[in-house]
């Protein structure tokens, strides 16, 4: 009764904690304007589930993507031991599901269960050594320090927490049972036998058979290895989806809506501006100004000069980054040394959303009236955006469907069209768009040899 309460507290701490940290992110992520991915249903669905749930994006880089496949598969299915062990928890009992199903059936499920989670962390090794031994390059940018780095990390070792303490709670109970002493549901003080997992039937024994010597301390000794297995296992994952919010691994969850609100259009296609439109239009006397519009109308603010100018998609965008580095190895920018990186970009506007929050937050700032003195220019710096060439290479290469190159636009309109502003070599090109129709300083009107050919 007392591990019930016990339990039903820490739950129930950790179920409003995380609630409050992801109301707090949909909060952050609706800081942006609206969003319309202009698609039909079938093809978000086809998308989200080819790219979230089938990995789709992932198979053009076979190692990882199998390695990725290994913790991926392990994480979906072991869900049905975990909600388990909550039913467990919360009424009681021990390995609920195993009456309900029967022992043959519920054997083979743990073993499954068992085998995955050997695979997970053959593959959790190996991320390790990839990121701290290999040094794979897209691992090691400038970005990549600090939290980012500890961060990779961290959840790796969690992993390997999580499936020590699954073999510790299954062995140990798995010698418990071979004695006759397991409390799970179903089972009879006196019957003796095998749970039939498939690696703790042999690990258990192996490892913690030699408790068995003596009657009395050892099934003691047994049952809170059990007992601190079990516990270990569902503490980990109370911390893990704690940790979520404040982690790169928050696109667990992300990618599903990610993926289901691409964007549909043509890659590379660029999002229209009402605004520009219709003051080309005015300027090309293909509509009037309405006389009822006041003169002292303020200009609209065209591109984006902070998270409240980007779409929500974008800010989507930044908090399901995976921080994979896969757009920034592709990026034929970042390849000949700028400073380009686009998973930088995405990651400093998931830092600007999340510091925008804290403010708000805290009372010092407001949704409607916000402003601290600085914006996503403090984050992202003007030779970065610069540098992009719109070539769509991390567009492609991202696989949950992120968007770096989206941001960047915006920036730059911002900049060009807000401040007008710009590298000095792009501003001589603008003006002479802006004078004479044609980006070549020449001193005839951009149609003149089309008049010439019609008078001459």
């Amino acid at each position: 009764m007392i591990q019930q309460i016990l339990f039903a507290i820490v739950a129930i701490a950790v179920f409003g904690f995380v609630f409050d940290r992801y109301s707090k992110i949909y909060r952050n992520i609706m800081l942006g304007t609206a969003y319309d991915h202009g698609g039909n249903e079938a093809t978000s669905i086809k998308n989200m589930m080819l790219v979230a749930f089938g990995q789709k994006k992932m198979f053009k880089r076979i190692v990882p993507a199998i390695l990725h496949m290994f913790v991926y598969v392990a994480f979906l299915i072991t869900q049905i031991e975990l909600i388990e062990i909550l039913v467990d928890g919360f009424f009681g009992k021990h390995r609920f599901f195993r009456p309900i199903i029967g022992p043959g059936i519920y054997g083979l499920m743990i073993s499954f269960i068992e085998i995955l989670s050997v695979l997970a962390l053959v593959a959790t090794f190996a991320f390790l050594a990839r990121r701290n031994l290999l040094k794979l390059p897209r691992f090691h940018k400038d970005e990549m320090t600090g939290w980012p780095k500890l961060d990779g990390n961290m959840i790796l070792i969690l992993e390997i927490i999580l499936v020590t303490c699954i073999f510790t709670m299954n062995g140990a109970d798995e010698v418990l049972y071979n004695i006759g002493h397991s409390h799970a549901e179903g089972v009879e003080y006196h019957e003796k036998g095998s749970y039939g997992f498939a690696i703790s039937q042999y690990l258990g024994p192996l490892v913690f058979g030699w408790f068995t010597g003596g009657e009395g301390i050892g099934i003691w000794v047994l049952e809170l290895l059990e007992r601190i297995g079990w516990w270990g296992h569902i503490l980990v994952v109370f911390l893990f989806l704690a940790y979520l919010p404040i982690s790169k691994h928050l696109h667990i969850m992300l990618a599903f809506p990610n993926t289901y609100f691409a964007p549909q259009n043509s890659r590379g296609e660029m999002e229209n501006m009402p605004d520009v439109m219709q003051e080309v239009k005015m300027m090309m006397g293909l509509t009037e100004m309405s006389a009822d519009a006041p003169m002292d109308e303020e200009m609209p603010e065209f591109g984006a000069k902070d998270v409240f100018g980007l779409s929500w998609k974008n800010i989507l965008d930044a908090y399901t980054c995976t921080e994979c580095g896969r757009c920034t190895s592709v990026c034929p920018a970042n390849m000949t040394g700028k400073k380009l990186s686009p998973r930088k970009i995405v990651m400093d506007v998931r830092d600007r959303a999340e510091e925008v929050g804290m403010m708000i937050d805290s009372g010092k700032q407001t949704r409607e009236n916000y402003d601290d003195g600085k914006s996503l220019f403090d984050y992202i710096s003007r030779e970065e955006i610069h540098a992009c060439t719109t070539c769509n290479a991390c567009v492609e290469a991202c696989p949950v469907m992120i968007s770096p190159l989206d941001p960047i636009l915006k920036l730059r309109r911002y900049e060009i069209l807000t401040e007008s502003a710009g590298p000095s070599d792009w501003v001589p090109m603008f003006t002479s768009i802006e004078n004479g129709g044609s980006p070549w300083q020449v001193s005839d009107a951009r149609d003149k040899w089309a008049t010439d050919a019609t008078n001459g």
